[in-house]
């Protein structure tokens, strides 16, 4: 028999300690280290079967000089999913191993299922969540007619690595890796050395057979991955899907990619039949009211790589009681109370007595600083009911002196607003843009004071 060690592991960074202590050294957490028992038998991992088909798709790896290794771009899988693919870089790479992490009930099954019935590759799903008939049922509400895809409910690595070596599959999609366990390691599905264990046996077999392995994990109350900290290092993409369950709109980015960008992202809109694909999500978050309002601002923002047109949302009106209220949804809270405090000092704005109330449409959360020319616009509408021209968006920063600053990227912005139609956008006069003729007039303006007498007179 065996000989077991007693170990215990901080829950919350992964960091290992020979004895218990009441606070992790390394997270300073208190109260989250807990004792594990690990087996310290002989470790059988996945090794690839003795037949033809499989012996053959297994890698042989030797030395290469820098000079004979060829730079040929590894051909990489279509999913079939254009948001998916854009933030993956292009596609599953062969042999890679992503991680994809958010809240429960976000979607991420969801999204997995979905893209898992629509491949054309034979497509293993392994799930330790639910049953085949639940599975089904999200299926036929999806997808119903899917040839190419497998259903396995199983937890222990031992027996989806046999399932596997029989039907061979293209890609594998594990949910989730926190329910998956080995027999050779003694502690509960969802323990740090479960984790790990089971993560190293399916990189072994992804990099041996050049199989893409998608994991779905789950995530704690502060918003990261669960489990150790060097999951996240082990697998080479991390995506986070992210939302709030009360809109509809979710978007998919990449804090992770070995074979791409993490500056693109994508969004995807919840329907009853799964998530839709939002291609142009700047026609969706902009309002199509006919009608003259005070109070809203169209603004040029970036997310990550992606130009996006949206729709700012102000309300300033006298305080009821003492004290005037601030609230900001989707936007900072102390940045808005800075632009007030700016329009106060430098434009000559009594608001100290007014309730402002600021919303970004679409249930989005937005940090870009070039969207404080429209908080402006828009408070400064709200606050007169003057309506700002429809056909006008801003994108620039304000500075603590009042000054109207550059951001970057503008010419991107300016494109996409000109596709969009609109017929003018208002930037820094110290942007710096290239000598080309643009659809829209660009008005460029030096202070907040400017920008007050262009618009209101």
């Amino acid at each position: 028999m065996a000989k077991t060690k007693t170990t215990f592991f901080c829950q919350n960074c992964g960091s290992q300690y020979s004895k218990w202590q009441g606070q992790c050294t390394a997270c300073k957490e208190w109260n989250t280290i807990a004792e594990e028992v690990i087996q310290k038998a002989e470790k059988v991992t996945w090794e690839a079967p003795e037949t033809t088909g499989q012996s053959n798709k297994k890698r042989v790896v030797k030395p290469l000089r820098v000079s004979e290794i060829s730079t040929e771009k590894e051909a990489r899988l279509n999913t079939q999913n254009q948001e998916l693919n854009r933030v993956l870089g292009g596609g599953l790479v062969p042999g890679s191993l992503t991680l994809l992490g958010g809240e429960p009930g976000i979607g991420k099954s969801t999204l997995m299922l979905q893209i898992a019935l629509q491949l054309p590759y034979k497509t293993l799903y392994v799930s330790g969540e639910e049953s085949a008939q639940q599975i089904k049922m999200r299926a036929e509400r999806i997808y119903p007619n899917s040839e190419n895809c497998y259903i396995l409910t199983e937890t222990k690595t031992q027996n989806i690595f046999r399932n596997i070596a029989e039907m061979q599959p293209d890609i594998v999609v594990i949910d989730s890796i926190q329910t998956l366990h080995t027999d050779y390691i003694e502690s509960s599905a969802g323990s740090i050395s479960q984790i790990r264990e089971t993560t190293t046996e399916l990189i072994k077999f992804a990099k041996e057979t050049a199989t893409p392995v998608i994991l779905i994990g789950h995530i704690t109350k502060d918003g990261n991955i669960a489990g150790p900290k060097i999951l996240e290092h082990m697998v080479d993409t991390v995506l986070q899907f992210e939302g709030d369950r009360n809109h509809i709109y979710r978007i998919l980015r990449a804090n992770k990619n070995r074979f791409g960008s993490t500056n693109e992202l994508g969004i995807y809109e919840m329907q009853g039949s799964g998530l839709r694909e939002v291609s142009n999500p700047s026609e969706i978050l902009i309002s199509k009211n006919d009608e003259d309002l005070s109070g809203t601002a169209i603004s040029a923002t970036l997310e990550g790589m992606r130009p996006l047109m949206i729709e700012i949302q102000a309300l300033v009106s006298t305080a009821v009681y003492g004290t005037p209220q601030r609230s900001a949804t989707g936007y900072n809270a102390k940045r808005l109370n800075m632009i007030l405090a700016v329009l106060e000092k430098r434009a000559g704005f009594k608001l100290g007595a007014k309730d402002v109330f600021l919303n970004v449409t679409g249930g989005i959360t937005v940090d870009d600083p070039a969207i404080d020319l429209a908080v402006v616009a828009a408070v400064l509408s709200s606050n007169i009911d003057i309506a700002i021209p429809k056909r006008m968006c801003f994108a620039a920063e304000v500075g603590l002196a009042g000054e109207v600053r550059p951001v970057t990227r503008i010419e991107q912005r300016i494109l996409e607003a000109e596709k969009l139609g609109f017929e003018s956008i208002i930037i820094s006069k110290y942007c710096k843009l290239p000598k080309a003729t643009y659809g829209i007039q660009i008005i460029k303006l030096g202070k907040v004071n400017d920008v007050v007498k262009h618009l209101f007179g």
